[in-house]
């Protein structure tokens, strides 16, 4: 079977870090795969050169049986690659359902204008999602007024109403409160379950990748130092020396 995203040789440097290095790296349609590691290990890295955002210095990305290495974070998205941030980049002097209708309408083009926003997005669609993600009720507040666990459901809202195969998030959970953070996750991962997406997250609670991950890929020094099973990969003494620090 093809996968869905992969890597081969993907390496890069900042000055004397290595931040990725040689990495072959494969993902199978339908995994929910967490991604762990110390902060530096490389874990943001990884998903952003996957999403176009950093240009690595040897190897490649292919998604979808495309090599996408290098290509722009836009165009990466209209080949069906959802992406949503550790801060939340929403609009937040825009409503919550304006929001969803910007980022519906940003990969929309006829001609080489842009098309005005009511013709350029699927009203229903908009809706749809907003359901999806339990944002129904808050779909005329401004975006700026959500708590934060709200704002990161907006923020991967705005990648799933474009209808992505994966969707690749960087730390989910964080700023959300521990009371909140499985209620934020298990609304996430019925929603990408309903739409049949493919997903990886970057995690620090263990707790979170035990219950919502399928696979679980640890991170040491730019490097996959585990890859497997989820309780297979958190019993690794290497990784319970490196990265759980237990």
């Amino acid at each position: 079977m093809t996968a869905l995203l992969s890597t081969r040789g993907l390496s890069l440097s900042f000055g004397g870090v290595v931040a990725a290095e040689a990495i072959d790296f494969d993902l199978a349609q339908g995994e929910r795969l967490a991604v762990v590691g110390q902060n530096g290990a490389g874990k943001t890295t990884f998903i952003n050169i996957c999403t176009g955002y950093l240009k690595p210095s040897g190897g490649h990305v292919f998604f979808d049986g495309h090599e996408v290495t290098g290509h722009s974070p836009r165009s990466i998205t209209r080949r069906g690659v959802g992406r949503s941030f550790q801060l939340p980049q929403v609009f937040t002097e825009h409503t919550v359902r304006e929001c969803l209708m910007l980022a519906a309408s940003s990969v929309k083009q006829r001609h080489g204008f842009w098309l005005p926003l009511a013709e350029a997005v699927d009203a229903e669609e908009v809706d749809a999602t907003l359901e999806l993600l339990q944002l129904a009720p808050r779909a005329n507040d401004l975006a700026g007024a959500l708590p934060e666990g709200q704002r990161k459901l907006l923020d991967v809202a705005m990648a799933l109403v474009l209808r992505p195969k994966l969707m690749i998030m960087d730390e989910p959970t964080s700023g959300v409160s521990s009371d909140e953070k499985h209620q934020l996750m298990a609304v996430l991962m019925r929603a990408l379950d309903e739409r049949k997406v493919t997903s990886i997250f970057v995690e620090h609670d263990i707790d979170i990748v035990r219950r919502y991950a399928t696979r679980l890929c640890a991170w040491i020094a730019g490097r996959i130092a585990a890859d497997g099973a989820p309780e297979e990969v958190l019993r690794d003494p290497v990784v319970i020396k490196n990265v759980i620090g237990e």
